[in-house]
Order: C-alpha cells, then structure tokens, then sequence
C-alpha cells in the first residue's frame, strides 16, 4: 500500500507512465511504458554513438589497442545492461518519479551505473575502453536523458489534461478531506486520474462534490471497484478508522486493486515523510526542516549573486521604465511603502510607480470594488493605475527595484510576500508563523495563480512555504516564475 501525500509542493504532478491509457482498460497500461522504453534505448543508443564519434575525432582516438570496433561492440552488448538499470532504478514506476527531483536523482544515478557497467563489460571481454570515453558517454547520457524525460513528462501532461492516459479512481471517504481530495483531482486532471465517486459510511449527500455522486458504503467498496475494471482506490486517512482501512485495504489488494492512502500531514511536503517500521507498526518519520548554518548563508550568497545580476541586466529597462513613467504621469519614478517583514520588523519597499501619484490617498474611493477575499486588496481594473503602470504590472517590472530590497537583506529572491501592516493585524496566530522568514519578490502564490489566488490559498501556500522550505524549493519556484511572468498569468 502506498502513501500520498496531498501536498501542495512546487512540483505535484504525477508522470504518467504507470496510469492506464484508456479507462477500464489495465492492458493498455504498458503501452506508455514501452513507448518510453524504446525512446530511453534510442537515446542510449545516441549516447553510445556520440560518445564514439568524440573518440574517433580525438588526437588519440582509442587506448584499447586502436581497434575502433571496440567500443562499437561493447556499446552494443551494454544497452540492455542500461534498460535493466533503469529498470532497477524504478524510471518506469510513477510512484518513485512523480516529482522531477525524484527523476532527476534517479536518472543520475542509473546513467553513472550504465556508464560504470558499459565499462566494466569491456574488462570483461578483455578491451576496456578509455576512462575518457566512460566519462564522455556519463556526461552526454545524462544531458540526453535530462532532456527526453522532460519532453516525456511535459507530452504526458498535455494528454492527460485532454482525457488521455486516465486511471480511473474510487475516493473513500467523503469528509473534508475526502471531498477536497477528490475537488483537486478534477480541477487538475494533469495528475492523471477520474474521481468516479465517493463510498462513505455517513454520508447522507447522494453528491458529496457537484458531479460526483456518492456510489456505496465502505463495505460495498470492493465490489464497486470490481465492477469497474482498472479503477484504483484512494482512502481519506481521516475519514476512516485505522482497522477498517487496514480490512479495506487487504481486500482490495487481494484482489488486483491499486490503493493509495492519503496522508493526514497535508501541509508537510512529501520529500520529508519517510515510511519506516517500527516494530509490526509502520510509521512516517517527518525530517525537520533545517534553515540555519550553511543553509542560511547559501540562501544569502544565492540572494546577493541573483539581486546583483538582476540589477545589472534589468539596468536598461529600468531606465526606459524610468522615462516611461515621467512621460505618462506626475510624480516620483519610485513608489515606496512600509511593508513587514522578517520577525514583524518594518521596512520600506521599493518599486516603480504604476499608479498616480496619490493612490493611496484614494484608496477609500475604491475600496466597495475589492475583488479580493480576506485583508487583501485587488481590483483588476483598478482606476489608479496608469497606463504605463499596467503594462508595468502585467511585465512586473515594477517588481524590479526590490532586489535592492534584496541586497539590503530586508527580503529574498523567494519568500511570501511582504505584507502591509493593516494586513497583518487582521491575520491569525497561525498565519503570522510566514514572518518567520524573509518576505520575497515572488514566491509561491505567485506561481500558483498570483492575484487570481484566494487568501485561503494565499495562507496555506505561505505556509507551506515556510515549513518545507530548502534551497531546492527555492529553485523550482524561480525557475517556475518565468513563464508566469513572460505570460501574464495572474497579474493584477
């Protein structure tokens, strides 16, 4: 039985070469899968070939005899070796690579052991091939496969959001979590699944979520999941006691049914949850999360490197910008306003003007049409702002001058964002746990939606921010904020 955890982590989504590729139909399972095969034996096998062709055109072509068929031969008695590695590294079982990091380390490590095995049959056969060929044939394995998974992982996605390469999926348990669980699932079919419906022991609504109806009881589960042929199963951990899920899940295993289990720590990221035994018990060991020492001062050294770089690229910019705004309207080029950040400390934000001069004067004049729910404010046709300010805000380069904000160590590249003090008197307690950390130019809510995001989200992706943050996090939440800026999405 396997755990998932529904967290909202930078990077949720599910590869797509365990699910079914058409619904109810469990043969088809294995067509993603050798599709994926042959296109990974095509890449090593270009690999192979480029790492000959580098050897050929070196000034010492070959060590081993200056046979040039040597490595040919061996290049071709190792693919099956790398098939079998990659196999053994688990690179066709989503439950293993559902997050690119995941991928990313296995693939790593399956390339260094094809590229030692690829080596270690060429002292079998009594012709080694030259240690600078293993290292070639690593490097250029490991680009190509880097490549190919993510061109694998982003076609997969695409037909997986038009109905294709679709598991279907029995929820059990319609509580809250239940019924959020099975809400996401259908709001996000890029994860691969078709809730079909709800068994629930309580539940008295024929339709727990609109458009999901409510198919049994707990006990009626696993023939509901027999008369549906290739569905799986997903168990609400907190709608269920322990002893009839451990029942429920017995059953249906032995059965051939799939079951996943929810965890309850949604918001703790499911790279720091460890399955361990303790005892005939099994039990999740959560890793804490470890921000000071070294991890601090990289966090530091990557925000000076990245504000300073910024700074000198975006210079030409910011100077059009600069006449742009003096052109447009009356008023400073900068807007600076007091903002909270790390541990309540106030400090002034920088950024370049995008509405008139005394917006904030006016603000009660717009206050009725706040589109935003909680203390925020947002208003998507906001009559302060400039013309040039709109187009500001849609590029956010107005967002620029904070990397000084940065430099000054008042925020980071990534961290919530810098509330208002009027906002944060409204938060509760559990909300004031994001002035932890530093605030930051984007963040999270950013890449999930920016001003489309509702304070619900807002908090709880802050948060989730705050308790699972690593230099890794950080870097898949920049490297995400590019194509949401390039395109727009979400701006105010």
């Amino acid at each position: 039985m396997s755990v998932v955890s529904t967290d909202t982590g930078v990077d949720s989504s599910v590869a797509a070469v365990e699910t079914a590729s058409s619904v109810g139909e469990r043969s088809n399972l294995f067509g993603p899968k050798m599709i994926l095969m042959a296109v990974d034996t095509a890449v090593i096998a270009i690999a192979l070939a480029a790492t000959l062709a580098f050897e050929h055109t070196t000034e010492n072509p070959l060590d081993s005899g200056g046979d040039p068929g040597v490595l040919l031969g061996v290049a071709v008695l190792s693919v099956p070796l790398w098939l079998a590695i990659f196999s053994r590294q688990r690179l066709y079982n989503t439950r293993f690579i559902g997050r690119r990091i995941d991928e990313f380390r296995r693939i790593v490590n399956a390339t260094a052991l094809g590229a030692l095995a690829t080596a270690l049959l060429g002292y079998a056969i009594g012709r080694p091939p030259p240690r600078s060929s293993i290292l070639a044939l690593f490097v250029v394995a490991l680009v190509l496969m880097v490549v190919e998974r993510e061109v694998a992982r982003r076609s997969f996605t695409a037909m997986r959001t038009s109905g294709r390469l679709i598991r279907e999926v029995i929820i059990a348990g319609a509580n809250p979590e239940g019924r959020e669980l099975a809400a996401m699932l259908r709001s996000e079919p890029w994860h691969g699944y078709r809730v079909l419906g709800f068994v629930d022991d309580t539940a008295t609504d024929p339709q727990p979520v609109a458009g999901i109806p409510l198919l049994g009881t707990i006990d009626a589960a696993v023939e509901i999941a027999r008369r549906h042929t290739g569905a799986s199963v997903i168990v609400a951990a907190s709608a269920i006691e322990s002893e009839t899920t451990n029942r429920l899940a017995r059953d249906l295993l032995d059965r051939g049914v799939h079951v996943e289990l929810s965890s309850t720590l949604r918001d703790i990221a499911s790279q720091r949850l460890t399955v361990r035994p303790l005892g005939r018990f099994p039990v999740v060991y959560v890793e804490p999360v470890q921000r000071e020492g070294w991890r601090r001062v990289a966090k530091r050294t990557f925000d000076i490197t990245g504000a300073l770089a910024g700074l000198v690229v975006a210079g030409p910019v910011l100077v059009l910008a600069a006449v742009a705004i003096k052109l447009d309207s009356r008023g400073p080029v900068l807007f600076r306003q007091t903002r909270v950040g790390r541990d309540s400390r106030p400090f002034e934000v920088l950024k370049l003007r995008s509405m008139v001069a005394d917006a904030e004067a006016r603000l009660v004049e717009v206050l009725e049409a706040n589109e935003a729910d909680g203390p925020l404010f947002k208003m998507r046709r906001d009559p302060r702002v400039t013309r040039v300010g709109r187009w500001l805000r849609t590029t956010s380069i107005d967002e620029i001058p904070q990397l000084w904000n940065v430099l000054k160590g008042e925020m980071s590249l990534v961290g919530p964002r810098p509330a208002l003090p009027h906002e944060t008197e409204a938060w509760d307690p559990l909300l004031t746990q994001r002035l932890r950390v530093k605030p930051g130019i984007t963040g999270m809510w950013q890449v999930h939606g920016r001003s489309e995001a509702s304070f619900d989200d807002y908090t709880r992706l802050d948060l989730y921010y705050v308790d699972n943050w690593s230099l890794t996090t950080d870097l898949a939440i920049l490297a995400k904020t590019v194509p949401v800026v390039v395109m727009g999405q979400g701006a105010a």
